[in-house]
């Protein structure tokens, strides 16, 4: 069968990339920066508009009022008296370096998983997409919970190691191994290079 592979632009919103992120200062912003991962991003979906291949960009936030928001969540816990992640708002736009085009979808999720209550498995069903290709933050959060999820959606998975990011070092390499189970892990020069991908 042949690879329609689609790029997906994980949460690289920012409160998370940008120096005045209020999230970012909790290690975010220091990880993308030190692995240089916006300007990696912005190789692989320049190449990937050259060939054809769809972008797509997972952005996670909540109303105004917090109305998707769980207390329950731990993750989430210190949002809304925080004020973060506001869909629509600066925090929760993808960083300027590698915006979106016109044309590229939007996806926009309350959880970590992009596939949970969104529309992206349409999309890239009607797209004829059967492999994606992930980029983004964090890595033991997003990343590992796209891989998984589009793993067991039968998506061949193919990971970026060096577009995606963390909170620390170790959080990123303890999700990285644990995404080798199920998915492919490579370098983005791999898909550079790769004119079948």
């Amino acid at each position: 069968m042949q690879n329609n592979n689609a790029v997906l632009v994980l949460d690289v919103i920012n409160e998370l990339v940008h120096s005045d992120g209020s999230v970012g200062k909790d290690g975010f912003y220091a990880h993308s920066r030190e692995r240089q991962i916006l300007s990696n991003i912005k190789k692989v979906i320049d190449t990937a508009r050259l060939r054809g291949v769809p972008v797509f960009y997972v952005v996670v936030g909540f109303s105004a009022n917090y109305s998707e928001w769980s207390a329950s969540s731990k993750l989430f816990k210190n949002v809304p008296s925080n004020k973060q992640v506001i869909l629509g708002d600066w925090s929760t736009e993808v960083h300027e370096s590698i915006a979106p085009n016109e044309d590229e979808a939007v996806i926009k999720k309350n959880r970590i998983d992009p596939f949970f209550n969104t529309n992206l498995e349409l999309l890239l069903r009607t797209n004829d997409i059967n492999e994606v290709v992930l980029s983004g933050v964090s890595s033991e959060f997003v990343i590992l919970s796209t891989a998984l999820s589009a793993h067991d959606r039968d998506y061949k998975v193919t990971v970026l190691e060096d577009c995606i990011s963390s909170s620390d070092q170790y959080s990123h390499e303890c999700a990285v191994h644990i995404i080798n189970k199920v998915a492919d892990v490579v370098n983005s020069e791999h898909f550079l290079n790769n004119e079948n991908i």
